[in-house]
């Protein structure tokens, strides 16, 4: 019997390689190829191909854009993941007790994902302009005009669009995840006595976890892809706090600095990944 199963798993075999042949091209094609690419570009120069060892990591290390880059794009992180986590947490926990009023909703929250960046762009300039909305209201009250894309508040700005258009999106992943936590488990915890705060931290956190690692990842790798709106309001040399890998990159294209994006490239996907690994082990270790 056993050798039986095992002439019809060999049989099968090559039939599950034609089917996963497309994809694995396409992978190998479109993904790996250009990575290695870019790894072999990061060590040689721009113009002629030379072998520059790690020069070129060293020269971007050194690069005063790169390090400021590097400081917002982290900050940025640091600040929009946790709260964009919580709020849409919370969002989702209000929606999921009140299922007819979330279904209502839903286009609502749904709505900053088909309004295209240059509508957002333009809200953006009548409200946060020199003489826009808020500066023209800040005068009627007799209070100074603020700076608001030449200051320090252009960051907030930038956080504050990030929210607005990913909060919708991540409050249906928290949805879907509370979708697959059984009643009977609330059932059994309210039979126990606890309260809404208890069945929240000792019964929806825990069953939450896997999501909460999904929604953190995805989320992590959605913060190193805010670029749009700010390029298309301030241009490629936005205020200060604003200025993030993204209009680095950009302008290194430009500049056909193609040595130097590659090894930014590969240093900035060596700390994802490492940030990716140990979310997961620690992830794991909890379990």
């Amino acid at each position: 019997m056993d050798d039986k199963r095992a002439r019809a798993g060999r049989r099968k075999f090559p039939v599950a390689w034609i089917f996963l042949l497309p994809n694995l091209l396409g992978v190998l094609c479109f993904s790996l190829a250009p990575m290695v690419r870019v790894l072999i570009a990061s060590i040689q120069s721009a113009v002629g191909g030379r072998w520059m060892g790690l020069n070129n990591y060293l020269v971007v290390l050194k690069n005063p854009a790169f390090q400021t880059a590097v400081r917002n794009t982290a900050r940025f992180t640091v600040v929009c993941i946790p709260m964009l986590v919580a709020l849409s947490l919370l969002l989702a926990v209000a929606l999921h007790s009140f299922p007819r009023a979330g279904g209502r909703l839903s286009t609502v929250y749904l709505l900053p994902m088909a309004v295209p960046a240059a509508s957002v762009v333009l809200v953006w300039k009548i409200l946060f302009h020199d003489r826009g909305l808020l500066n023209v209201g800040l005068s009627l009250l007799g209070l100074e005009k603020v700076p608001w894309m030449t200051s320090d508040a252009a960051f907030w700005m930038l956080v504050i669009s990030y929210l607005w258009k990913n909060l919708g999106y991540t409050t249906v992943l928290w949805t879907a995840g509370l979708a697959t936590i059984p009643q009977t488990v609330y059932e059994a915890a309210q039979m126990d006595g606890a309260g809404p705060w208890q069945t929240f931290r000792y019964v929806t956190l825990p069953s939450l976890r896997p999501t909460a690692y999904t929604i953190t990842v995805l989320s992590l790798l959605g913060s190193f892809k805010v670029f749009r709106e700010a390029w298309l309001v301030a241009g490629d040399y936005p205020q200060e706090r604003m200025y993030l890998l993204q209009h680095l990159y950009n302008n290194w294209f430009r500049e056909l600095d193609y040595d130097k994006i590659a090894a930014a490239s590969v240093m900035t996907s060596m700390v994802v990944f490492l940030l990716i690994g140990c979310l997961g082990r620690a992830w794991n270790k909890e379990d």
